[in-house]
């Protein structure tokens, strides 16, 4: 039986995407491209926004790949609560499509085996970032579990030592074919749509160099305001070690499709790691 502590309630369900279960798939089908070939990846990065804005990027970004039984979730903190790393060990993740188990052995391995990783639930009861990738992930895998890690600092030295040690308990365990990674971002905030387009094809091209160091230096030259440099940064260190070659831009838009509002507009980009 589940112990009701342990479950952590859907935050943004009605907000964000729809509450009731047949309104949230009748959404994402209306997002999903013809069945596509799927392929093994090791990551992919996915938006984060309200599914009328970003759903699309998300849901056409899943639909090709075949989704592991673990899924390592890296996300910002925008909120500030908790630690700089804060690993959720335990519990269930609750959405209206069902509950997602968390991996607490996977958990307990990456918390054995990090100096910066804390077991937390504080940094994730209202984060978003997390929480809006779920859905959609149940919509193409009925069973699968996560680990939920949400990522307050930015430091890349730091970042490259979580990646390190995340990658090396996979390694170690032999657990790279039973699990993914999936860092959740969106791209500029709240610039004109030639602006965004612009920025973010620089960072767009950093990522799917695999290249964590130019992410860095154009974010920070170009003031690129994505929300999730951190955990994309970890993801491409991690997905590095375990033999990524190549990331591959599966969907770029804005909220400027769907709101026809161009003068301010956040960009979505959805891209694999293989």
């Amino acid at each position: 039986m589940m112990n009701q502590l342990n479950i952590r309630k859907p935050s943004v369900a009605g907000q964000f995407y729809p509450s009731d279960p047949e309104a949230i798939v009748e959404l994402i089908s209306s997002f999903a491209s013809k069945p596509a070939q799927k392929q093994d990846v090791i990551g992919c990065i996915l938006p984060h926004a309200g599914y009328v804005y970003s759903g699309r990027v998300a849901t056409q970004t899943l639909s090709g790949i075949n989704i592991k039984d673990t899924v390592i979730l890296l996300g910002p903190n925008h909120y500030g609560n908790g630690p700089d790393f804060s690993l959720m060990p335990q519990g269930y993740w609750q959405t209206p499509l069902g509950n997602v188990e968390v991996d607490s052995r996977m958990a307990n391995l990456f918390l054995g085996a990090s100096k910066y990783l804390k077991a937390d639930t504080s940094a994730h009861m209202d984060e978003h970032s997390l929480e809006v990738e779920l859905p959609i992930l149940q919509y193409f895998k009925r069973n699968f579990k996560i680990v939920p890690i949400t990522i307050k600092a930015d430091d890349l030295d730091s970042l490259k030592v979580v990646a390190e040690e995340l990658a090396g308990v996979i390694i170690k365990n032999n657990l790279k074919s039973s699990s993914m990674l999936i860092a959740s971002s969106d791209m500029t905030h709240y610039e004109p749509q030639l602006s965004a387009e612009k920025k973010d094809a620089l960072a767009i091209e950093a990522i799917t160099s695999l290249d964590e160091d130019k992410l860095e230096f154009v974010v920070r030259k170009s003031a690129i305001s994505m929300c999730g440099f951190a955990p994309v940064a970890v993801l491409l260190r991690a997905a590095r070690l375990l033999g990524a070659k190549k990331g591959r831009l599966i969907k770029y838009q804005t909220s400027g499709e769907a709101s026809g509002d161009t003068s301010s507009v956040v960009g979505y980009a959805g891209i694999t790691i293989s």
